[in-house]
């Protein structure tokens, strides 16, 4: 029995001769009347409308996530349809039948527990059951939770009697998988959907608990038991009677961390502050300190995930929520969200979520958070792709802050030793313009005697040269060669004169990123992308074009074809035809040209 004490508050007496047996909170508090039920105002108002006119279905169906009062409601609801003297559809709770269904000792309301009642036999023996007349009450009442527990044998054996009952028969069933329970189940019943009940209903019932249990709660306390039962009333209860065991006068948010082993937003943040800034050997030490001080490993997880979700969304609103504590959309988020960046954050919490699933499945819980904590602080520890477009991001933010200054790309050094087919022509070797010189000014040799041997002779017909002749009458030094010049070919002047100005190498690299380079911004993307698998041959003044068999008709178009013309001629130095195929047209290099393209070698100069 439940009786109010000299100072108001609610006391349970066990019966003379027994020992008073502790209640939990949730069962001591368990609303006896429909308007004591928090936050399912849409599921009670409903239920009472429907007692006051006697409009009472024969089979209802309570869906929702845990603790939400599914439970709670059906035993309202069963001691509404059989009180004796219901006030406006709630129940009086004085009554003989009423008093009977509190304490027990009615036995025509049935509690049924799916899990462990599922098989054919047991609904069948249900269904003998049904016949009788309730012994002591108006109507005898069913209540099955978890139904969907219910075997596919036991539910297709409920049907018949679920859609024609006995008129003094109600079946309440509740569940919190309603997509498991069969649609020819869900089509007998009146469906009620229980809401998750939101975060200040919770917090003002914890404190009326609180008031009338006469301990204290801070406001910071029922803030963080609120967010740990996630929408789950009863959840909120039983971590509040955990809390209040272990410090009884006052229960404030550093007792809450202490018994149920979590580490408190302030100690998380500066765990995320230490991951943001990689500091790996801090995050350890701060990590060991949690587990020294009894921190469960599990909790320091999912709080750092929660954290990081919440500075996630700092990012895009302020709105939602809060599950960590911090103020979403507050400055303390937006600055330590802006540390990590929002591709990392990402990428942390994929990371956190791949340990948590690890330490569940056993092996060392530590081992496992410590590595979890190492790739936060580096990302080159993870090959993930969600890793490795955070460490892009953070480059990006680099270059931001620096500027592009900052990163200077690398240009290979040009030499003449690396010009392979543009033969270097050595200084004292280039024609140049014959000069008279004076009498009394004497003349420098162009080339050392010492090298003479080593370069190949120039024929004086082809290419005269002529004594670099100095400003003043002092001889100058002769220019010393390098090696490479020395071992290149000579030019005579007629070849020199009908060179282009700009000769295209004959390497893989050569010819087809010069002409790629003349069609930047000239042609589309994906032109740009077709050439750059093409295979290029030049013969005479034609350019040849190889392509696969599906991609020769991209080609053809006029337009592009006068573009890739003129950027070869400005590459080449004269103007060049395009051909475009799949196949090789005839010449006397043809097979050689056949031969080298099988083999994908890229970029090939062909000579006439």
């Amino acid at each position: 029995m439940r009786e109010n004490d000299a100072e108001g508050r609610r006391r349970d007496f066990a019966p003379r001769g027994r020992a008073h047996v502790y209640k939990a909170l949730y069962r001591k508090w368990r609303p006896l009347v429909f308007a004591d039920v928090v936050g399912q105002r849409h599921v009670t108002e409903t239920l009472k409308n429907e007692c006051m006119a006697g409009r009472l279905s024969h089979a209802y169906l309570f869906t929702g996530t845990r603790g939400t009062g599914k439970t709670t409601c059906a035993k309202i609801l069963a001691r509404a349809v059989n009180c004796e003297a219901p006030a406006a559809g709630d129940p009086c709770n004085q009554c003989p039948s009423c008093l009977g269904i509190l304490n027990g000792s009615v036995l025509d309301i049935v509690e049924i527990d799916a899990a462990s009642y599922t098989g054919v036999d047991n609904i069948r023996a249900l269904r003998e059951e049904l016949i009788y007349t309730p012994a002591a009450v108006k109507r005898r009442v069913y209540i099955i939770d978890e139904v969907h527990m219910l075997s596919a044998g036991a539910f297709n054996a409920l049907l018949t009697v679920l859609e024609e009952p006995p008129p003094h028969v109600l079946f309440i069933l509740a569940t919190t998988e309603m997509h498991k329970v069969p649609a020819t189940v869900l089509s007998r019943c009146q469906r009620f959907a229980f809401r998750r009940i939101a975060s200040a209903d919770i917090g003002a019932r914890l404190r009326a608990v609180a008031a009338g249990e006469g301990f204290s709660l801070t406001e910071e306390a029922a803030l963080l038991l609120t967010r740990l039962a996630d929408g789950s009333l009863r959840d909120a209860l039983s971590l509040l009677d955990q809390c209040v065991t272990a410090a009884p006068s006052q229960v404030d948010e550093p007792a809450v961390c202490d018994a149920l082993g979590l580490a408190g937003l302030a100690r998380i943040s500066d765990l995320a502050a230490a991951v943001a800034a990689r500091e790996a050997a801090r995050t350890l030490d701060l990590f060991s300190d949690l587990v020294a001080a009894g921190r469960d490993m599990a909790s320091v997880l999912d709080e750092l995930c929660v954290l990081l979700r919440d500075l996630l969304l700092s990012e895009y609103t302020s709105e939602l929520p809060s599950l960590s504590g911090i103020e979403i959309g507050g400055a303390d988020a937006r600055a330590l969200a802006a540390r990590f960046g929002r591709p990392r954050l990402l990428s942390a919490i994929a990371l956190i979520q791949e340990a948590q699933g690890l330490m569940a499945r056993g092996g060392n819980r530590r081992v496992d958070m410590e590595l979890c904590l190492l790739r936060l602080c580096d990302e080159r520890l993870s090959g993930d792709v969600t890793a490795l477009e955070a460490r892009v991001a953070a480059l990006e933010q680099a270059l931001d802050t620096r500027g592009p200054a900052a990163v200077k790309p690398a240009t290979p050094a040009v030499s003449t030793a690396v010009k392979p087919t543009t033969p270097a022509v050595p200084t004292a070797a280039k024609p140049t313009t014959p000069a008279a010189p004076a009498a009394d000014e004497p003349t420098a040799p162009a080339v050392p005697a010492a090298a003479e041997p080593i370069a190949p002779a120039v024929p004086a017909s082809a290419e005269p040269t002529a004594p670099a002749v100095p400003a003043s009458a002092e001889p100058t030094t002769p220019a010393v060669p390098t090696a490479a010049e020395l071992a290149a070919p000579a030019v005579s002047a007629a070849d020199e004169a009908t060179a282009p100005a700009e000769q295209a190498p004959d390497t893989p690299d050569g010819f087809a990123a010069a002409f790629l380079q003349a069609l930047e911004g000239e042609i589309s993307l994906f032109s740009a992308a077709l050439l750059r698998g093409a295979h290029f041959a030049v013969r005479a003044h034609e350019l040849l074009i190889a392509v696969e068999a599906h991609e020769q008709e991209r080609l053809r178009d006029k337009d592009l074809l006068d573009t890739l013309s003129r950027a070869a001629a400005r590459v080449l130095g004269h103007p060049v035809d395009i051909v475009v195929s799949t196949g090789l047209p005839p010449s006397p290099a043809a097979d050689r040209l056949e031969a080298l393209l099988r083999r994908g070698e890229g970029v090939i100069r062909v000579e006439p």
